[in-house]
């Protein structure tokens, strides 16, 4: 009998490419969505700001990837808008907590993104693993806030694996993506001083992380999810434009500039960098399909 996978967000980046990559690897995959639907995927309802739920999904779930969260660049963070980028993580938690509290179910393993953005949006070149104090801005309180939700359902004795997932390289959307438009008009250039340290992570091996945390009975706690080799924003820009034939003939993009666009707050995050490490998440014995920068963007752009 296939094992079941029910994913939260399955309709994001992530979700969408773990589907495909669970499903080629025999697991029967199951949505917890706002809509219902059958379709490849089946689909189960929930209603996080009602707090209800299809209780049938979670009865049929062997496994969770939780990757349920707003999008935190799809809109100008007002205030009722960080409202929803919060709420939309830990209350989407605290549903399942609830649920697993009170009713009866088999779920073997409960696997949550939560983010890099934990350590705050900018820490230099600071070599940073997982038992560093969580940052003071915002992103870096909705993190904490997030895992602190996510822990409640370690207390239920499910085995339970924060993924704090760097930036997502994919040809399909995010950052890459983002980035690839100006460089195609031959209109990219690097960001602020360019010189921040982007600690980054093939669509491929985040999707990997999430099946072997499913698969490895060991895994437990918190993984720092990045590619073990991070780049500059400005090699990162360079790279990317080598590897569809341009360059990059532009001055940086100022920060000032990208503050009075983005607002500081949320520019903060592009003119900010991590040098986060992944040595835990590779002695737990994952294998990256693309540790470095250049066989990634050969993947994703050629």
């Amino acid at each position: 009998m296939k094992q079941k996978v029910l994913i939260t967000g399955g309709s994001g980046l992530i979700g969408t490419r773990l589907t495909e990559m669970l499903q080629e690897k025999n697991y029967e995959v199951l949505w917890l969505s706002r809509t219902a639907g059958d379709g490849k995927v089946k689909k189960y309802v929930w209603d996080i700001p009602k707090k209800a739920i299809d209780a049938e999904a979670l009865k049929n779930a062997d496994y969770i990837v939780n990757l349920a969260g707003a999008s935190v660049f799809d809109k100008k963070w007002t205030k009722e808008f960080k409202k929803e980028i919060l709420n939309s993580r830990t209350e989407s938690v605290n549903i399942l907590y609830e649920h697993f509290k009170k009713h009866p179910h088999h779920v073997k393993a409960f696997i949550s993104a939560t983010a890099i953005g934990y350590y705050g949006a900018d820490t230099g070149d600071k070599l940073i693993t997982e038992s560093e104090a969580p940052g003071k801005d915002f992103l870096a309180e909705v993190v904490d806030k997030w895992e602190k939700e996510v822990d409640k359902i370690d207390s239920l004795n499910i085995r339970t694996i924060k993924v704090r997932v760097g930036i997502v390289l994919s040809n399909k959307g995010g950052a890459l993506e983002k980035m690839m438009g100006p460089i195609k008009m031959n209109a990219g250039s690097p960001l602020g001083s360019g010189k921040q340290i982007v600690s980054w992570i093939h669509i491929d091996d985040i999707c990997n992380v999430f099946i072997k945390a499913i698969e490895d009975q060991n895994m437990k706690g918190v993984y720092n999810a990045v590619a073990p080799q991070p780049v500059t924003n400005e090699e990162l820009t360079k790279k990317s434009a080598e590897a569809i034939g341009k360059s990059i003939h532009l001055p940086n993009v100022p920060g000032f500039a990208l503050k009075m666009m983005l607002g500081s707050e949320k520019a903060a995050l592009v003119l900010g960098g991590n040098n986060v490490s992944s040595e835990k998440l590779q002695k737990s014995g994952f294998k990256f399909q693309f540790p470095d920068l250049k066989s990634a963007l050969d993947n994703l752009l050629k």
